[in-house]
């Protein structure tokens, strides 16, 4: 099996209004394009990764050899189909299409898109609406139902042959992949996208954001016969941690950074240790509706970096499967997550093995609610 990796960034830009197009211009510290092609080199999942282009002269790095950079078309449908014919004589299993505007994308969605493509012929991130979006027809203006909507996101996923049949017989003008399938009354399995995966198309969504950030601490008493919790995954242990939760400091050290990054005041007075329905409650189940007042405020984590303090269980042997629980809890990147072990050279009750403690700073960031949000591409699922 064999995946392809086609970046569109052969366009205008006009609503950009910028000297050169936005793909060229800077977010993050380098080219918005360049996001696209190493996030794609450092999965490791692409045969080849074709980078579509209209003005060569803005490219001045250096790149492997399966990165190929072609010309582009007069619009975006144009330069999708003249990279699919370009790699048609590798005879590819699965390509993916994506907008070099969505820098913000995870390895993890790609690692998604190709698993689906699996089972089906064409898989399409997507995620749920948070405004009311309202259409026009002629003077009249309707609302659209949000609980029928979802916004497509791009990187899209296709079996090769069956994207590229309907492309070479396309004739109008089309904004992605899925509104091909969607035309020609294909079949499209919809996943979860991201939210951070937004299109950038205002030069006011690559000025630099607020960054707030956010210090969590938490200590617990180990007790023996108690299971031991620590980032959403059970460890062997003889002890466990004491609490009226299961005691995970970890989960409890990340949820109190992240409501002071948000200004929410602390874990307490979402969960208080005097309310019997949180008696015993796993820490996932605390997590979760934390994550979503981050996201129904307009936040989205930048980094968490945690310092786990014990002299037993060492965190080296549980380091990846720590990361991955958190990562999926939090819908974030698990390069974005760093975990270290701290020992406290014997001292105090945690060097006498008899606690365990946790410290977590992050970072977050205020997304700026532009024009864009409003643009993205609308599917109406019935």
């Amino acid at each position: 099996m064999s995946n392809y990796f086609i970046i569109l960034a052969s366009g205008q830009s006009k609503r950009f209004n910028a000297k050169k197009p936005k793909q060229f211009n800077i977010y993050k510290n380098k080219p918005l394009f360049l996001h696209s092609i190493h996030k794609s080199l450092d999965s490791k999942l692409f045969k080849k990764i074709i980078l579509v282009v209209n003005k060569r002269n803005y490219i001045k790095e250096k790149f492997p050899k399966n990165v190929i950079i072609l010309n582009g078309g007069k619009e975006r449908c144009d330069s999708s189909l003249k990279a699919l014919k370009y790699i048609k004589k590798f005879n590819p299993t699965n390509v993916l299409i994506h907008d070099a505007a969505r820098p913000n994308f995870s390895i993890k969605l790609l690692e998604k898109l190709i698993n689906a493509l699996q089972k089906n012929i064409a898989v399409v991130p997507a995620i749920k609406s948070k405004d009311t979006i309202k259409y026009k027809i002629k003077n009249a203006y309707y609302n659209l139902n949000r609980d029928k909507s979802v916004l497509t996101q791009t990187p899209q996923a296709f079996k090769f042959k069956n994207l590229y049949n309907l492309s070479i017989k396309q004739k109008q003008n089309i904004t992605d992949e899925a509104t091909l399938f969607i035309e020609n009354n294909k079949k499209i399995k919809f996943i979860n996208g991201e939210n951070l995966n937004s299109k950038i198309t205002f030069k006011e969504d690559i000025e630099n954001k607020k960054i707030f950030y956010g210090i969590g601490f938490d200590i617990h008493r180990l007790i023996k016969g108690k299971k031991l919790f620590l980032g959403g995954i059970k460890i062997p242990f003889h002890s466990g941690l004491k609490g009226h939760s299961d005691g995970d400091v970890i989960i409890h050290s990340i949820i109190d950074s992240l409501l002071g990054a948000m200004r929410k005041k602390d874990i307490g007075t979402f969960f208080p240790d005097n309310n019997k329905k949180f008696k015993n409650i796993r820490s996932p189940n605390m997590l979760k509706p934390i994550v979503k007042i981050l996201e129904k405020n307009n936040f989205y984590i930048n980094n968490i970096d945690i310092n786990l303090i014990c002299e037993q269980p060492k965190v080296s042997k549980y380091r990846n499967r720590i990361l991955k629980s958190l990562s999926n809890l939090l819908n974030l990147d698990k390069e974005l997550i760093n975990l270290k072990g701290k020992t406290v050279e014997k001292l105090g009750l945690i060097g006498k093995e008899k606690a365990i403690a946790c410290e977590v700073i992050c970072s977050i960031s205020e997304w700026k609610k532009s024009m864009y949000y409003y643009l993205l591409s609308l599917v109406m699922v019935i």
